[in-house]
């Protein structure tokens, strides 16, 4: 059975820092693209950041040079640094996992508020 558990979401002040993680189970971890999206409140879902097997990274614009995304093949986790937060940034966040010929696998999400 193949789980996409995250954690680490809340509330945090604008300019203020997040840090979401992924704990993966029932994949080989190292063999999938991991990424996270978001889905703001009315608005469809939208990629935020991936990462490839290699461990390229891309970002979505609006997030680029204020989040980082990371892997940890050892712990079959994925993290999601938020640095600068704005309100715009709230949204619920999911983890995504995708590999060529196999399911793509949601997590279940984890709402990030941005807020003073």
């Amino acid at each position: 059975q193949v789980q996409l558990v995250e954690s680490g979401g809340g509330l945090a002040q604008p300019g203020g820092s997040l840090r979401l993680s992924c704990a993966a189970s029932g994949i080989t971890f190292s063999a999938y693209t991991m990424g996270w999206y978001r889905q703001p409140p009315g608005k469809e879902r939208e990629l935020v950041a991936l990462t490839s097997r290699g461990g390229s990274t891309n970002y979505a614009d609006s997030v680029k040079d204020r989040f980082t995304i990371s892997r940890d093949s050892a712990k079959n986790t994925l993290y999601l640094q938020m640095n600068s937060l704005k309100p715009e940034d709230t949204s619920v966040y999911y983890c995504y996992a995708r590999r060529f010929s196999f399911p793509e696998y949601w997590g279940q999400g984890t709402q990030v508020t941005v807020s003073s």
